[in-house]
C-alpha cells in the first residue's frame, strides 16, 4: 500500500525525524511510502472562493495541485508538524484546508434537503490518517487536535498508537529527535498500527 507523510516543518529538524522513522518502519514490512517536505513547495492559503464547488479542483494554482495529487493516491496520510504557539505550522494548515475543500466538492454538489447537505463519498473517504506533533513541553494537545479534527469532517479513518503521537523535542531550537527514547517507540507502534489496519483492509 502506498503511505505519504506530510512534513509541516520549514526546516530539516525533528519533525522530520519523526515522519521518517514511521515511514521507514512501513517501507520495512513492504509499503511504498513518500515523504513530501512543504517547505520546499510554494502552497498559499485558502481563498474561500468556492469555485472548487463549480471547477472540481482549486483554481489557486501553485505545488498544492501535486501535493494534493499524492494525497488522492495515497492509501495512508501521515501528517507532522512542528509546534508554534499552540499550532500546527501555517504551510501544512493551507495544505489541509485546499485539501478539504478540494476532496469534498471533487465528488458532491452544493444540494441540500431542508437546508441540510446530504453528503456522500469524499476523495479521502477511509484511508488512513495519522497526525504526528512535536514540541518541546506544550501546545501538543491543540495542534494534534487541530488534525485529528480535519480528518474526522474529511471522512478519513483516524489511526493511534499505545500513547499520543507525539515527540518532545528542539529546546532552544535544538534537533535532538533521536534522544526521545519514548517518542521512537511511539512511533514505531504507529507504524504497526498502519501497517494491521492496511493489511486488514486491503485483503
Amino acid at each position: 500500500m502506498k503511505v505519504i507523510a506530510l512534513c509541516g516543518s520549514p526546516r530539516n529538524g525533528n519533525t522530520e525525524f519523526y515522519l521518517t522513522q514511521v515511514l521507514n518502519h512501513l517501507k520495512a514490512q513492504g509499503h511504498e511510502t513518500s515523504l513530501i517536505l512543504l517547505k520546499d513547495k510554494k502552497v498559499e492559503q485558502c481563498t474561500g472562493c468556492y469555485q472548487c464547488i463549480d471547477q472540481k479542483a482549486c483554481v489557486v494554482q501553485d505545488d498544492f495541485q501535486a501535493v494534493f495529487q499524492e494525497m488522492i493516491e495515497a492509501d495512508c496520510i501521515v501528517a507532522g508538524s512542528p509546534v508554534y504557539n499552540g499550532s500546527i505550522t501555517p504551510r501544512l494548515k493551507a495544505v489541509l484546508d485546499r485539501a478539504g475543500f478540494s476532496a469534498r466538492w471533487m465528488k458532491n454538489e452544493l444540494n441540500t434537503t431542508d437546508k441540510k447537505y446530504n453528503w456522500g463519498q469524499m476523495v479521502f473517504s477511509r484511508k488512513l490518517f495519522a497526525p504526528i506533533t512535536v514540541a518541546r513541553k506544550t501546545g501538543q494537545t491543540f495542534a494534534w487536535s487541530q488534525m485529528a479534527l480535519w480528518a474526522g469532517v474529511n471522512d478519513l479513518v483516524l489511526v493511534g498508537s499505545n500513547y499520543w503521537t507525539v515527540g518532545t523535542a528542539g529546546t532552544s531550537g535544538s534537533k535532538n529527535a533521536d534522544e526521545d527514547i519514548e517518542g521512537a517507540s511511539i512511533m514505531e507502534h504507529l507504524a504497526d498500527n498502519l501497517h494491521f489496519l492496511l493489511t486488514k483492509i486491503h485483503q
